[in-house]
């Protein structure tokens, strides 16, 4: 039931995320103060920013020039796009070293998210892989939707193990389950993961979880024990899907991420000052 880092704690903290639902601009200043105080934390990697169009997601019109200023980072760069464009757009920029993309299992969701069907994805997938490939960078692919959606799509695990198998014959090796709208319960997170993981030894399996105040353990805990060793979360669980119908749902805490590990005595080495300092800087990019 372990995958290829089943000793290894892996934070991933997300200020893409959280800022990407914000309608108000936030100053490329602020962003770049803040994602330079999170690369003296530690983490795994940072989800810090995409290469998409400033139409769909305008608060991220500015992630270039947000690398560039980045300090040579602890941290390894991940960056999201959505088709082969911003894959090279991406690839540009030596700091970056993952390419994510959001490969939903709800119909609807990725028409809406990528203006594409999931079969079109896939193919859109294989092509930003050879990009990554060609440039020295990895391919991450976060399956959304994955717990379920709110559209009446179909879903089961089946389905999710399917894309799963299809996804990683594409050579893709790391892959997070994501829980988009915040309705998975422990059940089926444990059933998820313990069902993947054994079956894609050579795939490493990520949670980014959404959660309401009062559930995040439960998740965390179902996730561990059933083998995942890679976590999302985001600062004081900013953001969250706009898709989301509850507005209490938002990103898993990374500070209750780091209190679970910490009991358990896994903390990754993270510098505890670095990560209060960026908790202090959080207050001041996001609004209330």
């Amino acid at each position: 039931m372990q995958n290829r880092h089943k000793d290894t704690i892996k934070l991933i903290e997300c200020p893409r995320d959280a800022m990407q639902g914000i309608h108000q601009f936030i100053d490329t200043d602020k962003k770049i103060r803040y994602i330079n105080s999170l690369t003296a934390v530690g983490f795994d990697t940072l989800d810090f920013g995409s290469f998409v169009s400033p139409k769909a997601i305008p608060q991220m019109k500015d992630t270039a020039m947000v690398t560039q200023s980045i300090d040579s980072p602890n941290s390894g760069l991940l960056a999201i796009v959505a088709n082969s464009r911003g894959a090279r757009d991406a690839v540009l920029h030596d700091k970056i070293k993952y390419l994510g993309y959001p490969f939903s299992i709800s119909e609807t969701f990725q028409k809406r998210n990528t203006n594409s069907t999931i079969q079109e994805s896939l193919i859109k997938v294989e092509k930003i892989k050879n990009i990554c490939d060609h440039h020295d960078k990895e391919m991450v692919i976060y399956i959304s939707m994955g717990f379920g959606n709110p559209y009446g799509d179909p879903w089961n695990t089946e389905i999710c193990e399917e894309w799963t198998e299809k996804i990683s014959n594409l050579g893709i090796s790391i892959i997070n389950l994501s829980d988009t709208i915040g309705v998975a319960t422990p059940d089926s997170i444990a059933y998820l993961f313990s069902t993947l993981i054994p079956r894609f030894p050579h795939v490493e399996f990520g949670a980014h979880l959404h959660t309401r105040a009062n559930e995040w353990k439960e998740k965390i805990d179902a996730a561990y024990q059933s083998g995942c060793r890679r976590y999302d979360g985001a600062i004081k669980g900013y953001g969250g899907c706009p898709m989301a119908k509850d507005d209490l749902t938002g990103n898993m805490p990374m500070e209750n991420l780091i209190y679970y590990f910490n009991e358990l005595d896994l903390i990754p080495d993270i510098d505890m000052k670095a990560f209060i300092r960026s908790m202090g800087i959080a207050s001041e990019v996001f609004p209330l």
